[in-house]
């Protein structure tokens, strides 16, 4: 069999999306946003949105998320995407908005941001990629660290009397007025990364629908933060993360 044939359109199994930037991504191997930049960029290709989104990135992981999908971005102050994000939607409200957020920035500085906007019901999407650490700063605990989990300021675990416990923020959202779609998900087998992009579209279909506040959690792995291969890691998430942090809708409207 020639090249020619092997490339032939109909023997095609898969290709990138064509709105993900042909760059080499900065995250650790094995992380899970470049799972999500793909979903994303996939859905907004597919609904026919890359001249109509605005994604916001603040500090972070994915701090440098403008450099990977080719559509407008505005780069926040750390937790201040949801702030941010508000004003877009409101002078362009054409436009689907999105901001793209860390534990640490939705669930610690952002907290405030993030509680506010969904609660007027602000339309805009919230993608929230919940790994329970910080990764980007060196591995400190974060708001949803998990008890007993080891962290860069938390070596023995983390301890209820002393950090208190982890912050729960998708389920605080799902109880407010203005949202409307709270859902939490992950990327760490097919099945799982098929369910989040279906998420992904209906949040994004919420926005064009002006029906408020849409948040997609992901619960992710941080494998250079946790310390573990990326095989151990999603095996880890498995039996810690999703006790804590279960998958499923929390919210339909």
């Amino acid at each position: 069999m020639e090249i020619e044939d092997i490339i032939k359109e109909e023997n095609k199994v898969y290709s990138k999306p064509r709105l993900l930037d042909d760059v080499h991504m900065h995250y650790c191997p094995g992380c899970s946003h470049g799972v999500v930049h793909k979903l994303l960029a996939e859905v907004i290709d597919e609904m026919g949105l890359a001249e109509r989104t605005v994604g916001v990135s603040p500090v972070g992981c994915a701090v440098f998320a403008y450099n990977y999908i080719d559509v407008d971005w505005v780069e926040a102050a750390h937790g201040r995407a949801p702030a941010v994000a508000t004003a877009l939607s409101r002078l362009w409200p054409s436009n689907v908005v999105f901001t793209y957020q860390g534990d640490g920035d939705m669930a610690a500085i952002g907290t405030a941001e993030s509680i506010h906007a969904a609660n007027r019901g602000e339309n805009i999407v919230m993608i929230f990629v919940n790994n329970a650490i910080y990764g980007m700063t060196g591995g400190q605990m974060a708001p949803t660290t998990l008890i007993g989990q080891k962290t860069a300021t938390t070596p023995y675990g983390r301890r209820v009397d002393l950090n208190g416990h982890p912050l729960e923020i998708t389920d605080i959202l799902a109880r407010l007025d203005g949202t409307c779609y709270v859902t939490r998900q992950s990327v760490h087998t097919p099945a799982s990364v098929r369910k989040t992009k279906g998420c992904i579209k209906k949040a994004f279909e919420n926005a064009l629908a002006k029906k408020g506040t849409s948040v997609v959690e992901i619960v992710s792995t941080c494998n250079s933060g946790w310390k573990m291969s990326p095989v151990e890691s999603n095996e880890w998430m498995e039996r810690n993360m999703f006790e804590k942090y279960p998958l499923g809708d929390l919210k339909n409207i």
